[in-house]
């Protein structure tokens, strides 16, 4: 059951096996992930196919880890360079695919499939415990101030964000507006969450009144837009 079912060439009929298994443990993966990941249809189609894909190029390789990965990686950092960023639940659902991918196309389908789904499950039941989810840190928020290019920005809030913020770390700084403004970005903590307008009305005198957001900081927040 775990050996590989390829011999020394590779038959129409085990070529064709090896597809059907593959699309089948990737259309279940993808299924078993669409209740935990947020993503768009087409994520979890291309996820569907990735397994196959994989293994038809380490066949058609003729087994050369080597040349299969080579390939398919380069492939992979292509695919990554042309899309936009992606949150890591996806990166990781997208790298087990290729994993597996390696499995069905050396022959080894009980493996590829024992991978798929036992880490879709895995990643199902880990995903709805409550770890390395720590309450000091649910209330970091992303602010973003729009400063003119003209104002120094080096200490300009210093005194705001002692009298109002527990924490506060620069995590950017942008210039937008064709290099006419900047815009700020700092991880902050509020001492006291109900002092929020108060404190962004004084950002506001600060600023000229430019945009300032001040957003949930999460994996999936874009540092800057």
């Amino acid at each position: 059951m775990f050996d590989s079912i390829y011999s020394s060439s590779v038959t129409a009929v085990q070529f064709f096996l090896m597809a059907l298994i593959a699309l089948a443990a990737g259309l279940a993966y993808a299924w078993i992930l669409s209740f935990r990941i947020r993503a768009n249809q087409r994520f979890f189609l291309v996820t569907t196919l990735i397994p196959f894909v994989v293994a038809f190029v380490i066949t058609f390789v003729k087994g050369n880890i080597g040349a299969g990965v080579a390939l398919g990686g380069g492939c992979f950092g292509l695919i990554r360079f042309r899309s936009a960023q992606g949150t890591a639940d996806e990166l990781a659902a997208v790298l087990i695919a290729m994993a597996s991918g390696v499995a069905f196309g050396m022959g080894y389908l009980a493996y590829g499939v024992l991978m798929l789904l036992g880490l879709a499950v895995l990643y199902y039941r880990l995903s709805g415990l409550d770890l390395f989810t720590h309450k000091s840190m649910a209330n970091d928020q992303l602010l973003r101030v729009t400063i003119p290019e003209s104002l120094e920005y080096n200490g300009v809030f210093d005194d705001a964000f002692a009298r109002y913020l527990r924490s506060v770390e620069p995590v950017g700084v942008k210039t937008t507006a064709l290099g006419s403004m900047f815009r700020l970005s700092y991880k902050v903590r509020l001492k006291n969450p109900a002092e929020e307008k108060a404190f962004l009305d004084e950002l506001r005198t600060r600023n000229g009144n430019l945009e300032i957001s001040l957003l949930p900081f999460t994996e999936q927040t874009p540092i800057q837009l």
